[in-house]
């Protein structure tokens, strides 16, 4: 049964001294059960590797990104095909489990997963530890001074996704994540309530239809840009990350350590480059670095 992504409730608005009984429009949230069937032909075994909250829609986006930035697949080859299993479920949760069965030839250790994933700054993996993990996980190196991007086509970004940006429309609760060109045509977006299944949803559309590494490429984000957005940005190539809002400390360092060009802050007609400079069309002369 489909869900919608939208679901309608009755409010009480208080308004210039009176109330009001309204309908609202929430973004929906639902989770989402991930279960893998992997091993060889004869030996395939079938576990739960996570659950995520979500807002439905684009849900195979959001698994094989999921799987790619994690480091579970390297390729969409590896999946042979992706189901929802939740028949047994109410009608309205049918929706709420997936099953991706992996290639049998494909190279997967189940117990190596007993870590903690990347889903909140409290994962309760210290700095160092994180930035190690990221260095031993990262498929791509990136390139120097490219792109060479235009600071101006930077302030248009926002005006660019909104189009894109149906969910928000109508609830104005939820994240988007833009995929764009260089020269600032937008490639790929996507909405969820959740900022970091909105860039898996991304990458992972961006793994069926684009070749990795996305190296040439702009990653707009509508929020904050935390350290585990910067991983997954990492792992798809990407090399040039703007948020609205602002980075984590370990986010900048991640970047850093990295090559990856973060920009925070971008609204309001400017923006804050936190590393890799060297990427933006600035004119030296104009630049006070004291």
């Amino acid at each position: 049964m489909y869900q919608s992504p939208i679901r309608d409730v009755s409010i009480v608005k208080y308004q210039n001294g009176q109330f009001q009984t309204l309908s609202d429009h929430l973004a929906a949230e639902e989770p989402l059960e991930i279960q893998l069937a992997f091993g060889p032909i004869g030996q395939r075994e079938q576990r739960s590797l996570a659950v995520t909250m979500r807002t439905p829609g684009q849900d195979f986006d959001l698994v094989y990104g999921f799987l790619y930035t994690e480091g579970i697949i390297h390729g969409k080859s590896e999946v042979l095909q992706m189901r929802y299993t939740g028949a047994q479920l109410s009608p309205d949760a049918q929706e709420n489990s997936v099953l991706v069965e992996l290639h049998p030839d494909a190279r997967f250790d189940f117990e190596r997963l007993n870590r903690h994933f990347y889903t909140s700054s409290s994962c309760g993996i210290c700095g160092k530890a994180s930035l190690e993990m990221v260095q031993t996980h990262t498929p791509f190196l990136l390139p120097t001074g490219i792109p060479q991007i235009n600071p101006e086509i930077l302030l248009q970004l926002t005006t660019l996704l909104s189009p894109a940006q149906s969910l928000f429309g109508h609830t104005g609760g939820i994240h988007a994540s833009g995929l764009f060109s260089a020269d600032g045509n937008l490639l790929l977006s996507r909405e969820d309530i959740g900022r970091h299944n909105a860039l898996d949803k991304v990458i992972g559309a961006a793994l069926q239809k684009m070749i990795f590494p996305l190296s040439s490429t702009i990653l707009f984000l509508s929020g904050r840009a935390g350290f585990e957005l910067v991983q997954k940005a990492l792992m798809a190539g990407i090399p040039v990350i703007a948020a609205v809002g602002a980075p984590s400390s370990l986010a900048v360092e991640l970047a850093e350590a990295h090559n990856l060009t973060l920009i925070g802050f971008l609204r309001d007609g400017r923006f804050n480059v936190y590393s890799g400079k060297e990427r933006l069309n600035l004119v030296e002369d104009t630049l006070d670095f004291t």
